[in-house]
């Protein structure tokens, strides 16, 4: 796990047991999530059914016609824009029932207060995980973000970006 932080290929997300400022403290060593540093490398690798350029996988993602999940690029993309832009990778999860967990994709800090951000490359007008975390630690809350592939908006209390803005938060 060493070698690959220090390769500066990847990016660790550690979960954070405690959401607070300070995450730093109770990050869990043994719980992470591995990013790509080069998402356009990871999309590569994702999709390379052919020895050669001319990729029909490539086409059709590229021009947004392709039936696939796309969600774990979405993710990967805002990994590498907010590490990018300095921040450290934490996310959290607690449980929704017995054998469902909620998932916040990324904490960030903002002086005294948590910024949970949710990503999403579709399905984009649901956001229970961010809500019921925001429910369960509102005086801890400034901003939260859902990421996605639409317009900017303000839903509520959420500010939806587009993934392209991600670099500004």
């Amino acid at each position: 796990m060493q070698a690959l932080s220090e390769s500066k290929t990847t990016l660790f997300c550690y979960h954070c047991t405690d959401p607070n400022v300070g995450m730093s403290l109770t990050k869990d060593f043994n719980r992470y999530k591995i990013f790509l540093a080069d998402t356009g490398l990871f999309v590569t690798l994702c999709f390379w059914d052919k020895a050669y350029t001319e990729n029909v996988i490539y086409d059709k993602l590229l021009s947004d016609k392709l039936d696939a999940n796309l969600g774990y690029i979405y993710e990967n993309m805002v990994a590498q824009m907010l590490a990018a832009a300095g921040n450290k990778l934490f996310y959290y999860t607690f449980p929704k029932d017995e054998k469902h967990n909620y998932e916040i994709d990324f904490l960030l800090s903002r002086a005294n207060k948590l910024c949970p951000i949710e990503v999403k490359s579709s399905g984009y007008k649901t956001h229970k995980s961010l809500d019921e975390f925001c429910k369960k630690f509102s005086s801890r809350i400034g901003e939260r973000y859902l990421i996605y592939a639409k317009d900017l908006v303000k839903d509520g209390e959420t500010t939806c970006l587009p993934v392209y803005m991600t670099m500004f938060l």
